[in-house]
């Protein structure tokens, strides 16, 4: 099925294209996937796959989830208006059949698929759709990603039963792709009644081809397969219902553990494999891909007295030697990060000649902000040692190994860093409070608009920047409706956000999946999160 686009929703869905290398299938030993390399075995109905991953962010609504250990397994609940080619950043038919949107890019027009039910029997109209955008704004905390996609809504109206319209304020030309992804994942009516906490604890009904039939905080989730489903993404090749009959998510914190559960059998596939495991993983599948968005990095509180003074800032940048960290720490093909954004997001731009590895610039910035080297090695300034407290979350086997690395090479310019892990779980509650100096960790998003949503002081502004030229810049982005002109104003953010050292990147996030070779077509999408349709065991 193709979308009926007029020329102008062509032309905002190029505005997305994502440039990415090709998928990436390195097996550990001879052989690979016989689907994927032309052999005889046919696509099975049946059987479960069970999935290791690393961590829970305690809640089950796609809405309000970020962290990809949960995603994995929330996306399978719940469709979108639209999709988004992993190979090409197209945005295709999914519960819209077609769309259109305005010269402008204020209005966003879309014509739903007929016949599209929830797993509780009610029918996906536009009024469910108006209820679900409706409700967003209401989310608090947790919902910050899917808010920002729809912030500056100006109304969603339903202008027949399936047809709906999504009006902005301003022209707003990261709408379409936002809609492809898990965080405006439609959910029944009956969900959307539900408060944020009860959906987060319960989870939701969609209209997805799994259901949700158990979560065990910290533990695991569990789904199963949503019988006469026949409404899924243009990108998929099976019609119809999933394959698998169910999913099985194990929350594992250990990554030698996942690692070994995946070598004898007891999994079938592992998120956040490590360097450290990629030798031991025998006859399975490492399965990469570089995650647009956000790159991996130290996510500075700009409010913090100290991290005012951008010479501090910038001497952080200077301290890090990225290649160093991404060879020593990550995955096999990881790269250091050459801007704030990945170069596997949309109109990325190479700001590497600001992201260079040098101490005695590092060393010279201090000086010149007053900190002078102390005995113990932490440089002091009018009595106050710098000193700054990085907390980050265990959803990542590289996390705590990176940070150390961090540590002792910003140890050898005189600047003490404090790590301080936290569940998953208190992230949104550190961003929403400011109770950090550093935060790591990366956004993942399709779209260059995730600056926007992470640093315009008119939104969120978890980092607490101060208001500069860069808001103008996100915001004449959000709004440029020529792609040229789009691209050039997010070159021109990304040099401000690493100039300025608002954040410090440091490595592109690459996914890397373990996966058991009785596994078929386990994909990912254009945000490097899985889709498990089409996956089937034999």
């Amino acid at each position: 099925m193709t979308a009926q686009l007029p020329l102008r929703s062509t032309r905002f869905a190029a505005t997305t294209a994502l440039v990415t290398s090709s998928l990436l299938l390195a097996a550990c030993s001879s052989g690979g996937d016989d689907t994927t390399a032309g052999g005889a075995s046919t696509p099975r109905s049946g059987g479960t796959l069970t999935f290791a991953v690393g961590s829970d962010s305690g809640c089950v609504d796609p809405q309000q989830v970020g962290s990809n250990d949960t995603i994995y397994s929330v996306r399978q609940l719940v469709d979108s208006l639209t999709d988004q080619d992993p190979k090409t950043g197209e945005i295709v038919p999914w519960l819209a059949k077609s769309w259109q949107v305005s010269a402008d890019a204020r209005q966003f027009t879309f014509q739903l698929r007929p016949g599209v039910t929830f797993s509780d029997g009610s029918a996906l109209t536009a009024q469910v759709v108006k209820d679900n955008f409706d409700a967003v704004p209401k989310l608090g905390a947790l919902g910050t990603l899917a808010q920002g996609y729809l912030s500056g809504v100006e109304s969603t109206t339903v202008v027949d039963p399936l047809t709906v319209k999504v009006t902005f304020k301003a022209p707003n030309a990261q709408f379409l792709q936002a809609t492809s992804t898990h965080s405006l994942g439609i959910e029944s009516s009956a969900s959307v009644k539900l408060s944020p906490q009860e959906k987060c604890s319960k989870g939701v009904v969609g209209s997805g081809p799994f259901t949700l039939t158990q979560y065990v905080q910290n533990q695991s989730v569990t789904l199963a397969k949503r019988a006469k489903y026949a409404w899924g993404s243009s990108l998929w090749s099976k019609q119809g219902e999933a394959y698998l009959d169910k999913l099985v998510f194990k929350v594992v914190p250990e990554a030698g553990v996942r690692a070994g559960s995946l070598q004898s059998g007891q999994v079938d596939a592992i998120s956040s494999v490590g360097k450290a495991n990629e030798a031991a993983l025998q006859g399975v599948n490492l399965q990469r891909r570089a995650n647009p968005g956000v790159v991996f990095g130290l996510s500075l509180n700009n409010s913090r007295p100290v991290l005012k003074d951008v010479r501090v800032r910038q001497a952080i940048r200077y301290a890090i030697d990225r290649q160093q960290i991404a060879t020593t720490i990550f995955p096999t093909g990881t790269q250091p990060a050459t801007s704030v954004l990945a170069h596997t997001t949309p109109d990325y731009a190479d700001q590497g000649a600001g992201l260079t590895f040098d101490a005695a610039k590092a060393k010279s910035l201090l000086d010149a902000a007053g900190w002078k080297a102390g005995g113990d090695g932490i440089r002091t300034k009018d009595g106050a040692k710098l000193s700054l407290t990085v907390k980050w979350f265990a959803n990542s086997a590289t996390n705590q190994p990176a940070l150390e690395l961090i540590q002792q090479q910003l140890k050898d310019v005189g600047v003490g860093i404090v790590l301080q892990q936290l569940q998953i779980a208190q992230l949104a509650q550190v961003q929403q409070a400011g109770d950090f100096d550093g935060l790591w960790g990366n956004i993942t998003r399709a779209d260059p608009d995730i600056l926007r949503s992470s640093f315009s002081t008119k939104l969120a502004n978890i980092y607490r920047l101060p208001v500069t030229p860069l808001d103008t810049l996100l915001t004449e982005q959000a709004a440029a409706t020529d792609a040229a002109k789009r691209k050039e104003l997010v070159g021109q953010a990304q040099k401000l956000i690493v100039d300025n050292a608002y954040t410090v990147p440091v490595v592109e996030l690459q996914t890397q999946l373990g996966v058991a070779k009785k596994v078929h077509a386990l994909a990912f999408d254009a945000s490097s999160r899985i889709q498990l349709h089409d996956t089937w065991i034999g």
